[in-house]
């Protein structure tokens, strides 16, 4: 349900308490003079109940919409004090934890699922964010790697979901070698030729990238990362058929894609002993 919409539905179910009430009353009343002098008719209605309820978890959504608003206002370094959430700010009363996530298949509720693989195609690296896209997640995903593997990688391949002014410039004060696509590609499209002569002076990081991926030597390392991520990705989803998640709640999903991403491993890992 939207920010804007919960007091519209607080405001209806008001009234139907309201009204339901009234009706309990004259029911208590005309079931008071029917009933034996040990047994009145005052138990309040399913329906009353059902009602309170909603109502108690719609103020609570509210709340914690507005917690929401103030907290990532807070990360972006701006006052909180007057902060509201926005109109369509939406609550999934099924899964709080849960955000509205654009799909192949259009928008969902889902959570961000996080690998990092390597030339193995093992999970070397796996998390679960609420963030909307991918933007914020290279350089937790680099510390999640070192925590969880207990490497540093030398070499890095993300696609153009993790590419900003930020990521790059976080990665050059790293060691790493990063190759991070600048732009979406089409299926099946190649890189053009890398253009002649010296950047000019005003070049962005992103266009240094772009440069950079449009090496022969840069495509070529590049173009291994379909051959590394995405059959793992296809291998999860498609031998393995998960395709969403079974538990409700961040912490027990995360739970269950670490369950996921091991069981992987051991499939891998058991296969490479069989050649």
């Amino acid at each position: 349900m939207s920010y804007d919409r919960l007091p519209q539905k607080a405001r209806q179910l008001r009234e139907e308490v309201a009204d339901l009430l009234a009706q309990a009353e004259a029911t208590d009343a005309r079931e008071d003079a029917e009933a034996d002098a040990d047994r009145r008719g005052d138990d309040v209605p399913a329906e009353l109940q059902r009602r309170e309820t909603r109502l108690g978890r719609i103020r609570e959504a509210k709340r914690a919409l507005e917690a929401r608003a103030k907290a990532e206002a807070a990360a972006a370094g701006q006052p909180t004090e007057s902060v509201k959430p926005a109109a369509k700010a939406q609550y999934n009363f099924t899964d709080p934890d849960s955000r509205i996530m654009k799909g192949p298949d259009g928008f969902v509720q889902a959570y961000n699922a996080q690998i990092a693989v390597d030339d193995l195609q093992l999970i070397v690296g796996q998390a679960v964010t609420q963030e909307t896209n991918d933007k914020q997640q290279l350089v937790p995903m680099i510390a999640t790697i070192a925590e969880q593997s207990g490497d540093t990688p030398t070499e890095l391949l993300a696609d153009a979901g993790y590419c900003s002014d930020a990521n790059l410039a976080a990665i050059e004060a790293t060691p790493i070698d990063a190759y991070i696509s600048t732009r979406k590609q089409k299926h099946g499209e190649r890189p053009g030729p890398c253009p002649r002569g010296p950047l000019p002076p005003t070049a962005t990081r992103v266009d240094r990238m772009t440069r950079k991926l449009h090496t022969k030597t840069g495509a070529a390392i590049y173009a291994a990362r379909k051959t590394i991520v995405e059959p793992v990705f296809g291998q999860i989803k498609q031998a393995r058929g998960f395709r969403q998640f079974l538990l409700r709640g961040l912490e027990k999903v995360q739970g269950e894609w670490a369950l996921v991403c091991t069981t992987h491993n051991i499939l891998k890992l058991y296969r490479m002993s069989l050649w």
